[in-house]
């Protein structure tokens, strides 16, 4: 007899809400992580933005955003002596990623959804109509079906189509954290400053939380492991002799930096050739990777959750879902992977001329943004009736 179950690889945040969404739909599944334990201390802090949130609701789990973060109204934006630029409303919860991922591990354990960890994958081969996932450790699991949610680095991508083109480094590394400062809180707004040589983004809470991110242009890719665990001593100084020249609350922030910092070297994947093949599909970062830029990976991922599971309400075979599923999404997802590249590199530092040309035709520019962040944040997905 096949087996009945689903096998989703990958327990961050697309796998547990994968889970969630398919137990919603009447679909057992078991989610493999790698690590050995949870990594709810891992990761800088996100933006959920509203079509993300608008999952949460549709899957009846917007709790977990109880006391996680603060809410987000708008993005202030400033040049490199501080002058006020632009604003334009966005909207959405700032959280950490570590905290969102543990709440939705919850949730899915809450739904049925067993998760295992110390499951690296292997391999994963189809025969018949199962799949067998084997690990490194030795162990296999036999599934009617495969859920890649492990990320940009996908093991699941690599196994099944191995001829995909690897994620491409956009040239921009990214750190960012939470510090302590003494700045004057910021409310709901988040401050953003095209600095001379980086740009850098904060927002400061009431108790002086402050939460901050530094994206500057290195041409070399790093090496995967070069910014593991960097500590705040050996990057203070490289930031501030980056942001030497703007405004003095940059400063602040940089001098109070301790501990280690995240940091990492950001990737996209344009566009794959598929996003599936037979009985094993991929969704959210291991299918299309976004970079940070226009806040949508996570909000992505989360549609992509829902709406796989309601591809496969609607499809008894997990391969014609799948296909379905792909074609519904792909127009949704890589033009916001382009905005999202696009944006990333008009945060690229410009000669005297190019910050004046800047100066100039930024607000208009943020409008025109401002507009597309509208289609993105109001866009819903549809919903279904919770099963008897």
């Amino acid at each position: 007899m096949a087996a009945q179950q689903f096998a989703i690889v990958g327990g961050g945040i697309a796998g547990p809400a994968a889970g969630i969404a398919l137990a919603r739909a009447g679909i057992e599944a078991t989610v493999y992580e790698s690590s050995p334990t949870p990594r709810d201390e891992d990761g800088a802090f996100l933006n959920l933005a509203p079509n993300g949130i608008a999952v949460l609701k549709a899957l009846d789990v917007e709790s977990v955003l109880d006391d996680l973060g603060f809410e987000n109204d708008r993005l202030v934006f400033h040049n490199e002596r501080g002058r006020v630029l632009a604003e334009t409303a966005v909207g959405g919860v700032t959280l950490m990623r570590g905290a969102l991922s543990r709440r939705l591990r919850q949730a899915a354990h809450y739904h049925g959804v067993r998760v295992e960890f110390a499951k690296t994958l292997e391999s994963i081969r189809e025969q018949r109509d199962e799949v067998v996932v084997r690990f490194t450790d030795g162990t296999t699991h036999t599934a009617r079906a495969v859920i890649g949610a492990d990320g940009i680095h996908s093991r699941t991508r690599a196994s099944v189509l191995s001829d995909a083109p690897r994620p491409a480094y956009t040239g921009i590394i990214n750190l960012g954290g939470v510090v302590q400062t003494d700045l004057p809180p910021t409310g709901a707004a988040m401050h953003m400053v095209f600095g001379r040589r980086a740009f850098f983004g904060y927002a400061v809470r009431p108790s002086g939380e402050t939460y901050w991110f530094s994206n500057y242009a290195q041409k070399d890719e790093p090496a995967r492991d070069a910014f593991t665990h960097v500590a705040a001593d050996a990057m203070r100084d490289r930031l501030l002799a980056l942001h030497r020249d703007d405004p003095p609350e940059v400063s602040r922030i940089l001098h109070a930096l301790s501990g280690s910092i995240g940091a990492y070297p950001i990737y996209d994947i344009p566009s794959l050739p598929a996003w599936h093949r037979g009985a094993v599909c991929l969704i959210g970062d291991a299918a299309h990777a976004i970079g940070p830029h226009v806040g949508q990976g996570v909000s992505l991922a989360l549609e992509d959750a829902f709406m796989l599971a309601t591809c496969l309400r609607e499809h008894a075979d997990p391969a014609q879902a799948f296909q379905s599923f792909e074609s519904l999404r792909r127009a949704r997802v890589e033009p916001v992977v382009q905005q999202s590249r696009r944006t990333g590199r008009q945060k690229a530092p410009a000669g005297w001329m190019g910050r004046k040309i800047r100066d100039l035709v930024l607000p208009v520019f943020l409008r025109q943004a401002a507009d597309a962040a509208r289609e993105l944040y109001t866009y819903r997905l549809p919903t279904w009736e919770r099963p008897i």
